[in-house]
């Protein structure tokens, strides 16, 4: 008989469709993106009570630079507000704050608030909150490579002693472990450019609910699923490590929570 998996350690989040939901209400494009902060603050706070040890939110791509200035202004503004309304909740539920992707490129004074609220968080244990921002998957990989070599050009590192443990204590955060589920919202499958070294072996939900819609129910049916899969790493029986061997499986649900 089959065991019911544990609850995942760490839940990665791709938080799509506030557009969608604003032009579906008739709303101008930065309301469903303040419709989604909500939505992340509701997320937060239950992964919290549910005992996650990290939650990764895909909040800003490399690629949503490419988008109008204006639209990339206000989600600026919003991750702004966001940590200035948000810092004292992170305190009270003592949630550690951290970040991952080509951070300098984030408009100077929020790349202050970002690093001054990561500081003010860093001693917490609780949960950690990792905010995705400039990121990129193949741009991690990138920034990886061209560090290994930089210490091989250094005669820090020899070429022979490249292995998968090493190119990955060059990513952006070395010390979390892999994603064991990976949430989409609003129905699209793929990826993203969203942790390609990271979720290899993660599994994959996706639910056609838009992001602002989605709530703590969602997300435990998710963790549910998650739990009733059989993750064999490739093997015959379950196995221990999150790096023995590919096993990817989409489970797709309709808005309603049904099984499409």
């Amino acid at each position: 008989m089959r065991q019911e998996q544990p609850s995942p350690r760490h839940i990665a989040i791709i938080m799509d469709g506030n557009g969608r939901w604003a032009a579906s209400r008739g709303l101008p494009r930065v309301l469903g993106h303040q419709a989604g902060a909500d939505a992340v603050r509701r997320i937060v706070e239950a992964s919290c009570e549910l005992g996650i040890e990290t939650l990764t939110l895909y909040a800003f791509s490399w690629e949503n630079r490419n988008r109008p200035p204006d639209e990339v202004r206000d989600l600026m503004q919003l991750l702004d507000v966001f940590l200035s309304r948000e810092t004292s909740t992170l305190m009270s539920q003592q949630i550690r704050l951290r970040a991952i992707g080509r951070l300098e490129e984030l408009p100077v004074g929020v790349w202050d608030h970002l690093r001054y609220v990561m500081a003010q968080t860093a001693p917490f244990k609780r949960m950690t909150l990792n905010l995705a921002l400039s990121y990129g998957g193949r741009q991690e990989i990138v920034d990886a490579a061209r560090r290994l070599c930089e210490k091989v050009c250094a005669g820090q590192l020899r070429v022979d002693q490249i292995d998968e443990a090493c190119f990955a204590q060059q990513l952006y955060a070395p010390d979390l472990c892999d994603p064991d589920l990976l949430v989409r919202t609003s129905g699209e499958q793929r990826l993203s450019n969203f942790l390609l070294w990271q979720s290899s072996y993660t599994e994959l939900y996706v639910t056609s609910k838009l992001w602002p819609d989605f709530s703590k129910a969602d997300l435990m049916e998710a963790i549910s699923e998650y739990q009733r899969r059989d993750r064999r790493f490739g093997g015959h029986t379950p196995a221990s490590s999150p790096r023995s061997a590919p096993s990817v499986v989409l489970h797709v649900t309709a808005a309603d929570g049904h099984p499409c």
